[in-house]
């Protein structure tokens, strides 16, 4: 019944910054933990970055952690990602995830976790 799409993916230059948004619908969202996920070519499905739904837990993968920043609206059904000082290692297709979360303090970092996904849009960084 949920369901998720995302927007904000494009091109830009290295260095450059990007905003993800992650629209919710179909069920309370308050109550999901959220995750944003993405994957290359020729690449499997990595982790990104994850949110609880109580707020205040949040995990970054190595890759990311400093640049790209999480966060979530519940006001406005929706879960963003910040993404600064681009690289092209960062070009993928990125996918946002939710599932209902049997604890609010539940980080769910892997994609096995993951019930609902988005179609993914597309973030491409060029040199």
């Amino acid at each position: 019944q949920v369901q998720l799409v995302e927007s904000g993916g494009g091109l830009v230059q290295a260095g450059g910054s990007l905003k993800l948004s992650c629209a919710a619908s179909g069920r309370t969202f308050r109550n999901y933990a959220m995750g944003w996920f993405r994957q290359a070519p020729g690449k499997e499905r990595e982790f990104v970055a994850a949110l609880n739904w109580g707020g205040g837990g949040i995990k970054y993968a190595d890759s990311v952690k400093g640049r790209f920043t999480i966060s979530r609206d519940n006001a406005k059904n929706t879960v963003y990602l910040r993404m600064n000082r681009l690289k092209s290692e960062d070009t993928a297709v990125y996918y946002c995830a939710a599932d209902r979360s049997p604890f609010r303090a539940l980080v769910m970092t892997t994609t096995g976790q993951y019930e609902y996904w988005g179609q993914g849009t597309r973030v491409t960084v060029s040199s």
